[in-house]
C-alpha cells in the first residue's frame, strides 16, 4: 500500500499518473479539494471535489488535468481488501462518489487518512505496517457503510436479481476468455439461460451476449493500446478463433476497426 498526498509535490508516487497506464492494484482517490479530469478506460470523467474515485485493477487511466488538488491517493494491493469489501466497491463505485464536508463520514475519512500518512512517514517496522493496515480496514468499513446507505442495501435484503447480476459479473471477469456463451454462465449460476437473460437485461439494459461482448471488447481496447500484439494475436488471446469475426465484432461494439482504434489512440 502506498499513500500520496495530492498537495505535496514531494510526496512519493509509484509512477507518473499523467500518462495512460494500468495497474494490478486498486487506486482510491479521496479528493478534499480541486478539480480533476481523469480518463478511465477511454471515458472522460470530470470530478469536482470533495469526492471519492476508485480505479480498479486493469483499468487504463490517466489524469488529463488537475487544478488546486488536495486529498490523498492510495494504491492498495487487492490482497489487503477482503471479498466483502471488494463486492461493495464494485457495487458503489460505478462512478465517482460526491462527498459532503459537513458530514461525520467526511471528517472520519480525513482523520484516518491523516493518520495513515503520518505512519507511512514514520520509521518502518512490522508494527507500523500492521497499524496502517488496521486503519485501512477501518476506512474500507466506513466506505462500505456509506455505500450501503446510498444504495439502501444495508436496509433491505439484497434481491435475487442483484445477487445474480453480481455473481454473473464476477464470473465474467474470471472466464471471459473461455466462456462466450450465456448458457455457460447460467449453468454455473444454476439458473436457466432465460432467467439469466431477463435478469441482466432488466438490471443493465443489455442482453447477456451483448454484455459479454462489450466486456471482451473493452479488454481488446486495453491490449490494442498497451501491447504491440497484432489484431490476430489479440483475437486468439481473447478466445476468438476467427480473427475476421473478432474484427467485425470490435467494429460493431466500438464503431472502429481494431487498427483504426489503435491509430486513433496512439496519435
Amino acid at each position: 500500500m502506498l499513500i500520496k498526498n495530492m498537495a505535496d509535490e514531494n510526496s512519493v508516487s509509484e509512477h507518473d499518473h499523467s500518462k495512460p497506464h494500468r495497474d494490478d492494484h486498486y487506486l482510491l482517490m479521496i479528493a478534499t479539494g480541486g478539480h480533476f479530469v481523469i480518463d478511465i478506460d477511454f471515458d472522460k470523467n470530470i470530478i469536482t471535489a470533495p469526492a471519492m474515485v476508485l480505479i480498479f485493477p486493469g483499468e487504463i487511466h490517466h489524469i488529463v488535468s488537475v487544478g488546486n488538488p488536495s486529498g490523498w491517493g492510495i494504491s492498495i494491493d487487492p490482497s489487503l481488501i477482503d471479498e466483502e469489501f471488494q463486492v461493495m466497491m464494485e457495487k458503489g463505485f460505478s462512478q465517482s462518489i460526491l462527498l459532503d464536508k459537513d458530514t461525520a463520514f467526511f471528517s472520519h475519512t480525513c482523520t484516518l487518512m491523516e493518520q495513515m500518512e503520518k505512519l507511512q512517514k514514520a520509521t518502518a517496522s512490522l508494527y507500523t505496517v500492521r497499524a496502517i493496515h488496521s486503519i485501512l480496514d477501518a476506512l474500507l468499513a466506513l466506505i462500505a457503510g456509506e455505500i450501503s446507505m446510498v444504495t439502501q442495501s444495508g436496509k433491505t435484503k439484497e434481491s435475487k436479481a442483484a445477487i445474480i447480476d453480481r455473481d454473473f459479473k464476477r464470473l465474467l471477469k474470471l472466464h471471459y476468455k473461455e466462456w462466450k456463451q450465456p448458457a455457460r454462465y447460467a449453468a454455473e449460476l444454476h439458473i436457466s439461460p432465460a432467467h439469466l437473460y431477463d435478469t441482466i437485461k432488466k438490471t443493465n439494459g443489455d442482453s447477456v451476449s451483448a454484455y459479454i461482448q462489450r466486456y471482451c471488447m473493452l479488454e481488446a481496447k486495453r491490449m490494442l493500446y498497451f501491447t504491440q500484439l497484432t489484431v490476430r494475436e489479440i483475437s486468439y488471446q481473447l478466445g476468438y478463433e476467427e480473427p475476421v469475426y473478432f474484427g467485425k465484432l470490435f467494429k460493431k461494439v466500438t464503431g472502429l476497426t481494431p487498427l483504426a482504434f489503435r491509430r486513433e489512440n496512439h496519435d
